[in-house]
């Protein structure tokens, strides 16, 4: 993702937020994230980077809003599966817009699969769009001041992070593997104790 940010620069972060934020599935987050972390080595400008990813995801899930107001759920129930929207999932969503009303537009942002269709869902709920807009830009302020707030102060340790990380990676792998190999040797010695009856 770090090459992906570092390479297209802030068009791709707004392109990667906006499209996440209107039903397409995407690493938004991690896009705020990384371009945070280099904003904190010096190669962006942390207020751009800010300011570049509120305005995607306030303007890409107002463009979901306005999606979902027209087309309705037979829209949602009909392109859903392409999203990984399943009927089941739609109903969920659905379900806490229906319950939470307005403080759901700003907790959705911060819930993976909620947020890709939470503007959507607003409008096929028939949410009114000004109560809609003011929750929206308030979700987004508070989801991007979030992740560019940590992405930009982990920039300096990045290569810290990540050696880190690569090291839980590769101790992950060795106790999985040799959970595996336990497994396998544990049920090889059952069966040549207890045959299976023939």
């Amino acid at each position: 993702m770090l090459g992906a940010v570092d390479r297209f620069g802030y068009a791709g972060i707004g392109t990667i937020v906006f499209i996440e934020s209107f039903g397409v599935p995407a690493p938004g987050e991690t896009v705020i994230i990384a371009g945070a972390a280099y904003a904190g080595r010096g190669h962006f400008n942390i207020f751009a980077v800010a300011l570049i990813a509120f305005l995607a995801a306030a303007g890409g899930d107002t463009l979901g809003y306005w999606i979902g107001r027209r087309g309705g759920r037979p829209l949602l129930l009909r392109f859903g599966r392409y999203v990984r929207l399943t009927p089941p999932r739609l109903e969920k969503v659905e379900s806490f817009m229906s319950r939470h009303g307005p403080k759901m537009v700003i907790v959705a942002r911060f819930i993976e699969g909620l947020r890709q269709f939470n503007g959507v869902v607003a409008g096929s709920t028939q949410m009114p769009f000004r109560k809609f807009l003011l929750w929206n830009l308030l979700g987004a302020l508070l989801w991007v001041g979030c992740w560019s707030t940590a992405g930009y102060f982990a920039g300096n340790h990045l290569d810290q992070i990540a050696a880190t990380i690569s090291h839980y990676v590769v101790a992950a792998v060795a106790i999985a593997a040799a959970a595996l190999a336990t497994y396998f040797w544990l049920r090889h010695r059952r069966h040549r104790r207890h045959p299976v009856e023939s």
